[in-house]
């Protein structure tokens, strides 16, 4: 891993996904929960409060993101099947990552509603039909992003924020118990 901030690699859309890919892409978002609370499992207050990489997010910081950005994603897929390429609004997810509750939620918390979150996207995902993949939003910074690339950025994106945390384990020598 050359680049601590991109364990797992930086996001590449490989353009339309096949119906092959998009239930690989909803079963890793199926996953992430699980897969983030066995991150986490057995690390100490101190361990939770260490950055993954010189200048980024402590454990703490990661785990209350994924959920913050993930319901955001669950909210713009609801609003694209439901309106004609709404305009999202962004979100500032650094100053998210630095706002109290961050500092004093434990951590199941967030993964609780990780949990229930994904219960309901992933069902969603699911009942999807083929032409409502093509549906998309508006991001004002993005442009035009269509259902299925926001689909395989969260696949990204769940995995992407657990290696975070696995990776961290492995450079401090932290072994799961």
């Amino acid at each position: 891993m050359s680049d601590p901030r991109y364990p797992i690699g930086k996001f590449i859309f490989d353009g339309v996904p096949d119906e092959e890919q998009r239930q690989k892409f909803i079963n890793d978002i199926e996953q992430t929960p699980a897969a983030l609370r066995a991150a986490v499992h057995g690390l100490s207050p101190q361990q939770i409060e260490t950055p993954y990489r010189d200048g980024g997010w402590t454990v703490r910081q990661v785990v209350h993101h994924v959920p913050e950005s993930h319901m955001n994603a669950y909210i713009r897929f609801k609003l694209a099947l439901t309106e004609d390429a709404p305009t999202i609004k962004p979100y500032m997810e650094d100053r998210w990552a630095n706002l109290p509750d961050v500092e004093s939620t434990p951590l199941e918390v967030s993964l609780s509603l990780l949990d229930s979150l994904h219960n309901r996207w992933v069902r969603l995902l699911r009942s999807l039909q083929a032409q409502e993949w093509k549906r998309a939003f508006n991001h004002p910074e993005l442009g035009i992003v269509p259902l299925e690339k926001n689909l395989a950025l969260y696949s990204w994106h769940g995995r992407h924020h657990v290696a975070h945390i696995t990776e961290l384990r492995k450079k401090m020598g932290w072994l799961s118990s």
